[in-house]
C-alpha cells in the first residue's frame, strides 16, 4: 500500500517539474504569461531547446510507470502514476507556476504503457498527435506571419490532433482487450486533458465578454477561448 502511494504522489512530483521553464530561465527568457511552453521557446529561445522541453516533458510521463512496472506494482497503480504525473503538470503545487497543458506528457504516458505492457494498438493514439504537430511546427517554420497565430487552421491541427488522440487511447485499449485498468486509467488521462482546457483561466475569458457556450466550445475543442480570423 505505501508503495502504491508513494508511486502516486511521486508521479505528480515528479510530473509538477517546470523542466521548460526551467530552459527558459537560464536563458534569460521569461515564459511567465505563455500558454504553450514548447511553442513559446521555438519564438523566444530557440529549436533545440524547445526539442529538449518536448523530450523532457515526455520522459515525466514515462519514469514513474517505468518505476512502477519494475517494482512489479498492479497495473492500476502504474497506469494511474503517470496520470498523477500529466495531473502534476497541470496543476503544480507551486503558488508562481500556472503549469502547462499536459498533452507532451500524456502522450508519454501513452507510449509507456503501450510498451510495457504489449498494447501496441493504443500507439495508434500518436498518429493525430504527430499529424497536429507536424502541421503545427510547419507553420512555426513558415517565412509567412500569418502561420504563427495560434488561430490559423494550421496551428489549430495541434489541439484538435491532441484531443483526438487523447479521445482515441481509451477506445483503442478497448477495442483490443487490454486489461479495465489501463482502459480507465487512459479514459481518465483523457478527461483531466479536457478538464484543463475547459477551465484554465476560464472566469478572466468569460469576465472579458462573448458568448459562454462559443467560448467553452473552442477551448474543447481547440484549447482557446476564441478561433476569429484564423484564416485571414
Amino acid at each position: 500500500m505505501l508503495a502504491n502511494i508513494a508511486l502516486i504522489v511521486g508521479g505528480y512530483l515528479f510530473g509538477s517539474l517546470p523542466f521548460a521553464a526551467t530552459l527558459a530561465r537560464r536563458s534569460g527568457a521569461d515564459l511567465s504569461g505563455e500558454t504553450d511552453m514548447h511553442i513559446a521557446l521555438w519564438h523566444k529561445v530557440s529549436k533545440v531547446q524547445a526539442a529538449l522541453a518536448t523530450f523532457a516533458d515526455i520522459v515525466k510521463g514515462c519514469i514513474p510507470l517505468l518505476i512502477g512496472f519494475g517494482f512489479d506494482l498492479s497495473t492500476a497503480v502504474v497506469t494511474f502514476s503517470g496520470v498523477a504525473a500529466v495531473a502534476g503538470q497541470m496543476w503544480p503545487p507551486f503558488r508562481n507556476w500556472p503549469g502547462e497543458k499536459g498533452n507532451t506528457t500524456g502522450a508519454g504516458v501513452i507510449i509507456t504503457v503501450a510498451l510495457i505492457y504489449h498494447a501496441y494498438l493504443i500507439l495508434l493514439s500518436l498518429i493525430p498527435f504527430a499529424i497536429g504537430a507536424a502541421l503545427r511546427y510547419y507553420s512555426l517554420a513558415s517565412g509567412q506571419e500569418r502561420f504563427h497565430k495560434p488561430t490559423h487552421p494550421l496551428a489549430l491541427a495541434l489541439p484538435i490532433g491532441m484531443f483526438v488522440g487523447f479521445a482515441v487511447a481509451p477506445i483503442a485499449s478497448w477495442c483490443s482487450g487490454q486489461p479495465e485498468s489501463i482502459t480507465l486509467g487512459l479514459l481518465a488521462l483523457f478527461i483531466i486533458i479536457v478538464v484543463r482546457r475547459v477551465t484554465w483561466n476560464l472566469k478572466g475569458d468569460v469576465e472579458g465578454g462573448g458568448n459562454v457556450v462559443r467560448i467553452l466550445a473552442n477551448r474543447f475543442l481547440f484549447d482557446q477561448p476564441s478561433i476569429d480570423g484564423g484564416a485571414k
